[in-house]
């Protein structure tokens, strides 16, 4: 008997503590199913699905304010146009207000809300509208515009709803899918569909790290952000885009894998940005041609087309033209694959690297840097090129200047007779654009100097004498 009353405190206290650590958890992972829960009902599945998920799918309204230009002359616009042919600054700028909608989901009890980066990312004013007819503003934790997430956040005292995760790896081709979401302002609206395609990239920018599901359930404006799931009522994907000449749904759509996801709003919780690795390495697309240049049978690994100096992959022995077919335990299939993996590696881990050499297979160990840290390193090396060094725009620059955000970077020294100082330009002045494309940041200023193939560029420069911009054209050499 005593034995008895042992086992079952044993078992009382098991559990007690297993439920524990479930309530405790941000957010709630699916666990295993068994083959008597796995087994699914066809006629019910989807209104299954949406019963169980919809009181967790919310709508966002946002409002955003933007600064506008109305030009006083035809291309008056254009920064080539003013340049070249010297006509005043003649714009009138005004603040416009503007409101756009989307759908979100909630993560967990704390009222944390997963929804797209291009939804959230720019409001000045979040409002979530729950499925209950609730209303509550929220404020933005995070966001990521390199996967287009972001983390918003209601305070209430209620219990939420909230999702449960899948493994989106799980998902195969032809399984079927549910998206729910609030398309052109239709709340609570459930399409069905499946996944047509894995691995889809270079849908939106080509410096973003991107892996889509493409499925064929109806995605429309405001499905933004909302749950892609599989018929157990797991999320895994989140509705971001489609491919559409009308503007409407078109049969094919896009979804960020819920375990990319998931790993990016981690880290937007806990940090409020996103922390990725770095290697030290340009890519390159192994196309067929190269991969015969190479002696390789196949396009199937990632080209190293160049190293940084003193970089991780420079330190651990990699050199140009090594090609990557495995990282960690990981084959690499293509470009998408490595930059992806090596994103998602923590900072400061050892990782095991295997390429081919001049048709050799070779191993290295590499420790993974920061991205953060590769900015600073990539924006010093282009003082030969630029003549300057450059810093990212701070809260002081932007009260001292009236800037509406974080947009641009700081010269921080300048060499009199460098492609800058020729042009005029001198310490602490700002630069917002380069080629009409806008300095998002520091990182954002690396990627387009980096990416130059002409040697004269027009750039959208702040005097910090004056306090105005205007357009000044660089010859870089």
């Amino acid at each position: 008997m005593k034995r008895s009353c042992h086992v079952r405190y044993f078992y009382v206290v098991f559990f007690w503590f297993m439920g524990w650590i479930s309530a405790s958890s941000p957010f709630v992972l699916a666990q295993p199913r068994t083959d008597a829960q796995a087994a699914l009902d066809l006629g019910t599945a989807i209104s299954e699905v949406a019963k169980e998920n919809i009181p967790a799918v919310v709508h966002i309204d946002v409002i955003q304010r933007q600064e506008m230009i109305t030009p006083m002359l035809p291309f008056g616009n254009d920064p080539f146009f003013r340049f070249f042919f010297n006509t005043p600054n003649m714009n009138r700028k005004f603040q416009q207000e503007l409101k756009g909608f989307g759908s979100g989901m909630i993560m967990d009890n704390q009222g944390h809300i997963l929804t797209n980066n291009h939804v959230v990312g720019n409001a000045t004013a979040i409002e979530v509208l729950l499925a209950d007819g609730n209303k509550y503003p929220a404020k933005l934790i995070g966001a990521d515009s390199k996967t287009d997430i972001a983390v918003i956040k209601i305070e209430t005292d209620i219990a939420l709803p909230h999702v449960i995760f899948g493994n989106s790896d799980e998902m195969g081709v032809g399984n079927w899918v549910v998206a729910i979401g609030h398309p052109r302002g239709l709340d609570q609206t459930v399409t069905q569909g499946i996944i047509s395609a894995k691995h889809r990239r270079g849908i939106m920018d080509p410096n973003s790290y991107q892996d889509f599901l493409q499925t064929d359930a109806a995605i429309n404006p405001g499905n933004s952000g909302g749950p892609l799931l599989n018929l157990r009522g797991e999320v895994i994907g989140i509705n971001t885009a489609i491919a559409s000449q009308s503007g409407g749904f078109e049969g094919i759509g896009f979804a960020i894998p819920s375990n990319m996801a998931l790993h990016v709003a981690k880290q937007l919780i806990t940090n409020g940005k996103v922390v990725r690795g770095w290697m030290g390495v340009s890519l390159q697309e192994l196309t067929l041609d190269l991969a015969r240049s190479f002696g390789l049978k196949n396009t199937r690994g990632t080209l190293i087309a160049d190293v940084v100096n003193n970089g991780p992959a420079d330190q651990s022995g990699l050199e140009r033209g090594d090609v990557v077919i495995a990282y960690g335990d990981k084959g690499i299939t293509n470009l998408g694959d490595l930059m992806n993996e090596i994103a998602a590696t923590p900072v400061g881990e050892k990782i095991r690297v295997t390429v081919l050499r001049k048709g050799a297979k070779k191993e290295f160990t590499v420790e993974i840097g920061s991205m953060d840290s590769a900015t600073q390193i990539m924006a010093a090396s282009l003082k030969d090129l630029i003549g300057a060094e450059v810093r990212k725009v701070e809260t002081k620059d932007i009260q001292q200047y009236k800037l509406d955000s974080e947009q641009g970077v700081v010269i921080v020294g300048i060499d009199p007779n460098g492609p800058l100082g020729r042009a005029g330009f001198e310490k602490n002045d700002i630069i917002l654009e380069i080629n009409g494309q806008t300095v998002d940041d520091l990182e954002r200023f690396v990627d387009l100097i980096s990416s130059l193939d002409r040697n004269r560029i027009i750039m959208l420069a702040l005097d910090h004498r004056t306090g105005r911009t205007g357009y000044v054209q660089v010859e870089l050499r």
